[in-house]
């Protein structure tokens, strides 16, 4: 067992199978503490995108907490442009192909993260019964998740 490692709790994460889209799939950390958690991240994505290059994200520390009603609220009050209710995204750039995802708050709740980490991949995340109200959250969270991806990648490009 010396020098194996494995993770206290699985890593939550989805990719789409064809990489290069607005939005690439979705992390769903368990804990505020991301810094923790990114070496599983990291392991998770050599696969398919190569080593890992380079990490950037849509946010500061100073940013706060946020959760994904505040985003679907904040766009129903058109208050699109409030820095705290944009969704976080994270770049992983690795040496075969990058992916942009979703950062789901660790403290979103398990119902409405299973359909958002599954969106964000574009998976199928309607069964035809459950909670009308949370797949529509995830769905303007998911297109607000787009349209922010949208932006942040205008702003990093040279």
């Amino acid at each position: 067992m010396a020098g194996s490692r494995r993770a206290a709790k699985p890593i939550r994460l989805t990719l789409a199978d064809e990489l290069g889209g607005v939005i690439d799939g979705a992390w769903w950390p368990h804990s505020a503490l991301i810094a923790a958690e990114l070496p599983d991240l990291v392991g998770a994505l050599h696969k398919p995108l190569g080593e890992i290059i380079d990490m950037r994200i849509n946010w500061s520390p100073s940013d706060g907490q946020l959760d994904l009603e505040s985003i679907a609220a904040g766009v129903k009050l058109h208050r699109e442009s409030d820095p705290y209710r944009r969704p976080r995204l994270m770049a992983v750039v690795g040496r075969n192909a990058s992916a942009k995802l979703l950062v789901i708050p660790s403290m979103t709740s398990q119902a409405l993260g299973a359909i958002v980490v599954r969106a964000a991949a574009g998976l199928p995340t309607w069964g035809g019964t459950g909670d009308s109200k949370l797949f529509e959250t995830a769905q303007v969270v998911i297109g607000v998740a787009k349209a922010e991806s949208v932006k942040w990648s205008e702003s990093l490009a040279p």
